[in-house]
């Protein structure tokens, strides 16, 4: 006999974690548009900075001490660490491994930090901090700091006349509380703790 399926109505068992499934998968493809949105705005600052941004692989200024991310960012990372698994468990393994460490201290490198590259092992799903650190840039009423490596010798105009705008329409704050509501954990973490989590 077929099974008979019936609609689940919100109230009825099941229909919390439903409605928490799609705010999940709503919160991803909007993470992908963040993203975009992101990176698009780094890349005009970049364009508008033009030397006076230093920032390349290998340079890891600012890949050094605990610094805090959103529940948004930690889950962009555990997911990025469970892809890097299925095709380098190896890599996968070290960062694990250097996450386990890091939670010890909090005076060491980024755990997605590969130490002899001086590159981020998780790029594609680094924080948002990471996205947008470097250039000048505001996210809302937030100004967030220049690499004290980038515009050296630059006027607070020059430097003025190459921010951005990432995030206008507060599509990050968005996505992060739908994260927190789907996923109950709130407020801030480290890159450490939300690796160590993964495992």
């Amino acid at each position: 006999m077929p099974e008979v399926r019936r609609p689940l109505r919100l109230g009825s068992p099941g229909a919390g974690a439903l409605l928490n499934c799609l705010r999940y998968s709503r919160s991803m493809s909007g993470d992908e548009a963040l993203i975009r949105i992101v990176d698009a705005a780094l890349a005009e600052a970049a364009r508008k900075s033009g030397p006076w941004l230093v920032c390349r692989p290998g340079c890891t200024e600012c890949c050094l001490g605990p610094f805090p991310i959103t529940q948004l960012d930690a889950r962009r990372l555990r997911e990025g660490l469970a892809e890097l698994e299925r095709c380098d468990r190896q890599r996968a393994a070290r960062i694990r491994e250097r996450a386990r460490q890091a939670v010890a201290t909090d005076d060491e490198p980024c755990p997605a930090l590969d130490p002899s590259t001086g590159t981020c092992d998780l790029y594609a799903a680094r924080p948002i901090t990471c996205r947008i650190f470097g250039p000048p840039v505001r996210s809302g009423s937030d100004a967030v700091g220049v690499c004290e490596l980038c515009f050296q010798g630059a006027s607070d105009e020059e430097i003025a006349a190459c921010a951005v705008e990432v995030d206008p329409q507060g599509l990050e704050s968005e996505l992060s509380n739908e994260v927190e509501e789907s996923t109950g954990v709130r407020g801030e973490t480290l890159v450490a703790f939300a690796l160590v989590a993964a495992q």
